[in-house]
């Protein structure tokens, strides 16, 4: 079996890698595993280090924009697994054309190049941002998509084509929607690596508005574990979404983030409310959980202490790209 991951060089993509090349996911053992990666400032050839002298990894690097190089990229490919995407929200603010051309048109250019090579299955990897935000109760799949933010409506977007495709062609597509993830590797402008970052080198750290924003956590290896359920037993043309189990607010996630690193309040910083932000996210998991079998095996208390102490002993990892952030 020959494996195309998208976005393979990034944090969600990158850990989705490793595992399938280390032999994570028990009797699944693709002959071939090709990254497809353009590289951008996410997207570190540094983080398939651990893999990078297995015979099997293969490295593409390439727009997902480019119809050629997806083109070539497809060729023999049995199982699409689609991370790439541009996926900060503060960014899709100050500049969304780069995530409707990447997110939309990079989707699309893959779909059609899968359909045309006749691939397998094609597992697109979205988020539960497109869902909107939710006061009471969890989100099932076939909620309607109300995105808030032009990163979710571009991923809310490329759902839709993803869908479409499976409808009109007959492609195999499922459709994945994860809740926020956290773990080694992912890029610091992220809410928890950037605490976490700023706070061992005595740094302080911002807390939007009145910090009551709820997420659901999800550690990504636990997430990478529910994508490949779906790929293996998921049914062509269902959603599923993905959860950790462990929902907090802003400041409780603050306030567990400043415990682990053994930092006090003094170092928050109050600032003003995101445009749009989102005042709740919580995925109902019973389908998956249901049809697939998927719990998350990674405990918030564990997870935690897990990714502070990854982060402490990772410098030469971040360092560098803290620069690129500020």
């Amino acid at each position: 079996m020959k494996v195309l991951v998208t976005g393979g060089a990034g944090f969600i993509g990158s850990a989705y890698v490793r595992n399938v090349l280390t032999g994570a996911y028990g009797g699944f053992e693709p002959s071939e595993v090709v990254v497809l990666d353009k590289f951008t400032y996410a997207g570190n050839r540094s983080n398939l280090a651990p893999v990078e002298q297995e015979r099997r990894l293969g490295v593409v690097e390439a727009d997902i924009c480019d119809p050629h190089a997806v083109k070539s990229a497809m060729a023999g490919v049995d199982l699409v697994v689609h991370f790439a995407a541009e996926s900060h929200v503060d960014r899709s603010i100050t500049g969304s054309a780069e995530f409707v051309h990447t997110n939309v048109l990079g989707t699309h250019a893959l779909l059609q190049a899968a359909h045309e090579a006749r691939v397998g299955r094609f597992v697109h990897v979205s988020t539960d941002e497109v869902y909107g935000s939710i006061d009471d109760g969890s989100w099932s799949e076939d909620h309607a998509l109300e995105p808030n933010s032009p990163y979710s409506a571009s991923k809310a977007s490329s759902d839709l084509l993803a869908r479409a495709f499976h409808v009109t062609h007959g492609l195999d597509v499922v459709i994945t929607r994860c809740s926020n993830n956290y773990g080694p590797y992912q890029y610091p402008e992220k809410v928890i690596p950037l605490f976490i970052t700023n706070l061992i080198d005595g740094g302080t750290v911002p807390l939007y508005g009145d910090g009551l924003n709820v997420r659901d956590w999800l550690h990504v290896d636990d997430h990478c574990r529910g994508i490949q359920l779906v790929a293996e037993r998921g049914r062509a043309g269902e959603i599923y979404n993905i959860g950790g189990g462990t929902e907090l607010t802003n400041r409780q996630l603050t306030d567990r983030l400043l415990t682990a690193t053994g930092a006090g309040w003094d170092r928050v910083v109050q600032v003003p409310d995101r445009k749009g932000h989102d005042r709740r996210y919580s995925v109902d998991i019973a389908k998956i959980s249901t049809e697939l079998g998927y719990r998350p095996h990674v405990g918030i208390e564990a997870g935690f202490a897990q990714t502070v102490e990854w982060y402490r002993d990772h410098r030469e990892w971040w360092e560098p790209l803290k620069v690129v952030v500020a």
